[in-house]
């Protein structure tokens, strides 16, 4: 069975622009990829604004029928209760979040989020009719110690742990030492993990739940090489994280589409 996967273009803001900068970024961005004639079925486009800026983002999209989905950064486990500081995945849903990130590597590596309370995180998403973006990568450190692949694979069987065949779920590969750094990964190295998260996937779960699941590559993306990653045939998008926040650049390669041969 052959799966066409629309790739998707994330943009992480990550702990950047309030509300009024978000509004305007929005609008900029959904203004720049109309003047170039962006084609909305060569690649879906979606931006990860902080909690206090979703509202705006939804109201502005609505009101615009703007062709741009907005997902949120993190999301709680639980539903509701004395969780001081936590959002729930019902409000996420009531504020037409389509996506949630899930298990970055920043709250993995800050907020010490186990694969358990990561695979919490993902039932709580798709209790809620929100796809989980599942984030999975390796340190320098890992890298070192055990190669590309065994970190991110063991951390998707552990998450993904009975997770339901008709679930739908994003995930992102995101190298912990490219992240920032201005290095990304080659496109042999993202391919090679991407092709084990894949077949990982059609281990746990089955051949079809992974031929249709979106991998993304995610770590020093920019418009230069997204090209070179979007060649390779189990990389389906990209998780993009300083270069989300330039609306030039950023449209650019939401738009790699043009520079694939």
């Amino acid at each position: 069975m052959v799966t066409t996967r629309l790739p998707l273009i994330a943009g992480n803001w990550k702990m950047n622009l309030d509300h009024l900068q978000a509004i305007a970024f929005v609008q900029k961005l959904s203004w720049t990829l109309d003047e170039a004639r962006h084609d909305r079925s060569a690649s879906e486009v979606a931006v990860f604004p902080p909690f206090t800026d979703l509202r705006s983002v939804q109201t502005l999209v609505d009101a615009e029928k703007f062709s741009i989905a907005y997902g949120a950064q993190d999301l709680s486990a639980h539903d509701a209760g004395a969780f001081t500081g936590e959002i729930s995945g019902a409000f996420l849903a009531s504020l037409g979040c389509t996506y949630v990130l899930v298990g970055h590597s920043e709250r993995r590596q800050y907020h010490g989020e186990t694969d358990e309370v990561l695979g919490a995180k993902v039932g709580a998403a798709l209790r809620y009719g929100i796809v989980p973006v599942l984030c999975v990568g390796e340190t320098a450190a890992d890298l070192e110690e055990f190669g590309a692949s065994a970190v991110p694979v063991a951390q998707l069987k552990a998450t993904l742990a009975g997770i339901s065949p008709d679930a739908d779920i994003v995930i992102a590969y995101e190298p912990v030492w490219a992240i920032g750094s201005g290095k990304a990964a080659t496109e042999e190295q993202a391919e090679q993990v991407c092709a084990a998260l894949r077949h990982t996937l059609s281990e746990i779960v089955d051949a079809d739940f992974a031929s249709r699941t979106r991998i993304l590559y995610g770590g020093s993306v920019k418009s230069g090489n997204i090209a070179s990653f979007m060649r390779q045939p189990n990389i389906d998008g990209a998780l993009v994280g300083g270069a989300s926040l330039e609306v030039a650049e950023f449209a650019s390669i939401v738009r790699f589409y043009k520079h694939v041969i």
